[in-house]
């Protein structure tokens, strides 16, 4: 399925992250062995240096319109909502799961159903570049390892949750409590047994409208007990948080109803936060809890605008998420474009004395990347390229055949830095898979 190659170093202009304001540009190359990066350097160290320790690497040169990129990480996505994308974006949240969601879920205890769906949807990921994703599955035990054995079939970077739920809902898509948690144990300890440093399994309690006390504990204790990341959906829309308060009477915020039950700690990772106060905020931060923004679902199912800026300024660690099918993309570029609008949108939205300022695309860049990296706890391994981590990786062909970036004759101005931030920018802005050439996860090539 992909192309490994043990020693291969990129020679060309190489850009990545190392903060959210710090964009790293490089003329040079990267040298990569048994799929980590084992140097860095300029051109010039290239041709003096390190020339002949490196002249058993196959060499791959970039031209002057092409770059190195970090792969995109996306910190949520919904794999077996990939066939409503598109579908009943005109109904509010709760609307939307019963009647398009929860239906099609239910359809993933045919595994051979839930196996055709997941091969293309990996494959959709990796071809726009995400190197890495964060996934819900469904209900089912089995129909979700199919997502798992997707995911390591493909090469790609994942952490693989199967949902849990136990109350009752109108569509039947629930659990009994006892076999949800023995259920979720099992898919653990499957997924560990692959001993595949790529995909790990993530404890998936859906949300506290779908997930009880009782329920949630239980898998905060499986979560601790193994050692798991812990994924779930907080304040993403205002029906939905009224609700859980009210099934909460005990409660008095969204966030208390997680922590109660020892959801909230440092290896949570939580989607929306759109409705956040300032003390849940505190609370998140106070726990370790990461956000993942999901643009483009906030919008299309109408549930808000999430002040992101605001989460970055509480110290909230952020990376942005497709929610597909609530999103309408998978392609973390539309999530780029779709966090700056909004952020735009608050910003001319604001009339208070002291207005936030929208996220700007260099900004979003490290949100696609390395933020990414961070709120998964990952950017040990990920996120930007330095020597000792995996090499996940792109190459972009701004202006390449067929793609939407036309190449004008003229001369921009400016030195070749200043060339370099316009191409970034345009395929930012502009950009699609096409321009997406070859991938790499851990130096295997995937794509291309």
């Amino acid at each position: 399925m992909f192309a490994s190659q043990e020693k291969v170093v990129f020679v060309g202009t190489i850009v990545s992250s190392s903060a959210l304001d710090r964009l790293n540009i490089l003329k040079g190359f990267i040298a990569i062995e048994n799929g980590k990066i084992i140097k860095i350097g300029s051109i010039e160290e290239l041709s003096t240096n390190f020339s002949k320790e490196l002249l058993d690497f196959e060499k791959v040169i970039l031209n002057e319109n092409q770059l190195l990129i970090p792969g995109f990480v996306d910190c949520h996505t919904h794999a077996p909502q990939f066939p409503n994308i598109g579908l009943g974006l005109d109904r509010p949240l709760l609307e939307w799961l019963d009647k398009y969601t929860f239906p099609l879920e239910s359809k993933y205890d045919d595994v051979n159903f839930a196996k055709s769906i997941y091969r293309q949807v990996v494959q959709r990921l990796i071809n726009s570049g995400t190197t890495t994703a964060c996934y819900f599955g469904s209900l089912h035990l089995e129909g979700t390892l199919a997502l798992v054995d997707s995911a390591i079939e493909h090469g790609q970077r994942a952490l693989v949750g199967k949902v849990s739920m136990n109350i009752k809902n109108d569509a039947g898509y629930y659990n009994d409590t006892a076999k949800e948690l023995n259920d979720v144990e099992c898919f653990v300890q499957k997924v560990l047994e692959h001993k595949n440093d790529l995909v790990h399994p993530v404890v998936t309690p859906r949300f506290a409208v779908s997930c009880d006390a009782a329920l949630m504990t239980g898998l905060s204790d499986i979560a601790n007990r193994y050692g798991c990341r812990i994924q779930s959906h907080i304040s993403e829309n205002r029906e939905e948080i009224k609700h859980v308060l009210n099934i909460n009477p005990g409660c008095t915020s969204y966030s208390e109803v997680y922590d109660k039950s020892h959801i909230l700690n440092n290896k949570c990772i939580m989607a929306h936060a759109v409705y956040l106060r300032e003390e849940e905020m505190c609370v998140l931060l106070s726990r370790g809890v990461s956000v993942a923004h999901c643009p483009a679902s906030n919008t299309r199912l109408r549930s808000g605008l999430c002040p992101v800026r605001a989460l970055i300024e509480a110290g909230l660690t952020v990376g942005l998420g497709t929610d597909v099918s609530g999103g309408d993309s998978s392609s973390i570029l539309d999530a780029m474009r779709r966090a700056m609008d909004v952020s735009t949108h608050l910003e001319m939205l604001d009339t208070t004395s002291v207005t936030r300022a929208a996220l700007n695309w260099r900004e979003v860049f490290y949100l696609a990347t390395l933020g990414g990296a961070k709120a998964l706890r990952l950017d040990d391994k990920i996120g930007n390229f330095e020597v000792g981590k995996d090499f996940d990786a792109q190459v972009i062909d701004v202006f390449a055949n067929g793609g939407q970036i036309d190449s004008y004759e003229y001369t921009m101005e400016g030195n070749e830095h200043y060339r370099v931030l316009q191409l970034l920018q345009r395929f930012i802005y502009l950009g699609d898979d096409r321009n997406i050439t070859q991938v790499y996860i851990k130096g295997r090539k995937v794509k291309g």
